[in-house]
């Protein structure tokens, strides 16, 4: 067998690098996942370099040794100075992460925002395969977008492509400019704060004094509770003048929905018709869709980072 032809059998490896867990999974050359393994992500920086390592090595162990291995997670590097920046996973900032991958797995790293991940996923063999123009967005904890145009990511001049999380809530009534709360990013009134999960867990509490997790707030909106009702379409509504927003810049032809709110059924009964609403167009057809790969579209996007030509 050539080397050639053997580089080809080797596996795709990716690690999704999350706020909560850590997955390593090895494709192989068709996109089916071989191996796939996952750790609770840890406190500190020295144990989150750790635990990647010994989930690529238990993966190679159970599939082959790889040159490359993709990692998908938060934030973004600086073109200035090449550290991370952004993140929500505080520790990660300031750091030379790809470097320090590198060094401690001894071999090639390439690294993308875990929205990047998601769309690229999705964009080559998931929910919006065959596309042309694909925009995934997770709205979880936090909220994050990916781009994906003819099968390339579109990470931009300065590696920010997509992160609409952290724009301002378009359209806003007088009373979202009053309660509009700050981001961890140091701005306020960031769409992070309106539409990520948390948004609407906020926004539920500050309505009522309750704190109830999204599963609750939703629990009573299937039961008819007025409360829960009302924060509910609020929230539709907000998401919907966001994704308007964005489809008046790239006019994508899928949107893809990650994270755990895009498992909300109601969300694709009711944003076609309110989007429509802020669409600068007479005509909105374009497909709204949930993740085909779900949680694992991180790590599938992830292993395939290193098709992308750079």
């Amino acid at each position: 067998m050539s080397l050639e032809l053997a580089r080809k059998d080797l596996p795709l490896i990716g690690v999704d690098f999350g706020g909560t867990k850590i997955e390593a999974a090895a494709l192989d050359a068709q996109g089916v996942p071989r191996v796939r393994r996952r750790v609770a992500t840890p406190a500190d920086y020295p144990s989150a370099l750790a635990a990647v390592r010994e989930l690529v090595s238990e993966i190679e162990a159970n599939t082959a040794a790889v040159e490359h291995v993709g990692v998908g997670g938060p934030g973004s590097f600086s073109p200035r100075t090449g550290l991370l920046r952004n993140s929500n996973t505080q520790y990660l900032n300031g750091r030379e992460f790809v470097k320090d991958l590198e060094q401690i797995l001894g071999k090639a790293v390439r690294y993308s925002n875990d929205a990047n991940c998601l769309a690229l996923s999705e964009a080559v063999d998931g929910a919006a395969a065959g596309a042309r123009v694909v925009f995934a967005v997770i709205i979880g904890t936090g909220c994050g977008g990916g781009i994906v145009v003819d099968g390339k990511l579109i990470e931009g001049a300065n590696g920010i492509g997509g992160e609409w999380g952290h724009n301002p809530l378009p359209w806003p009534e007088e009373s979202e400019l009053r309660e509009s709360a700050s981001c961890w990013c140091g701005q306020r009134g960031c769409l992070e704060t309106w539409i990520s999960g948390s948004g609407l867990q906020r926004d539920f509490l500050a309505a009522t004094g309750i704190a109830l997790t999204g599963q609750e707030i939703m629990a009573g909106v299937r039961r008819g509770e007025s409360a829960a009702v009302a924060a509910f379409d609020r929230y539709v509504d907000r998401l919907a003048r966001a994704l308007a927003s964005v489809i008046n810049l790239i006019d994508p032809n899928v949107i893809v929905l990650g994270g755990g709110m895009a498992n909300i059924d109601e969300l694709y009964e009711r944003l076609p018709t309110l989007i429509r609403r802020h669409v600068f167009s007479d005509v909105w057809d374009s497909r709204l869709v949930r993740a085909q790969w779900g949680d694992s579209s991180g790590v599938r996007g992830a292993a395939r980072l290193w098709q992308q030509s750079k």
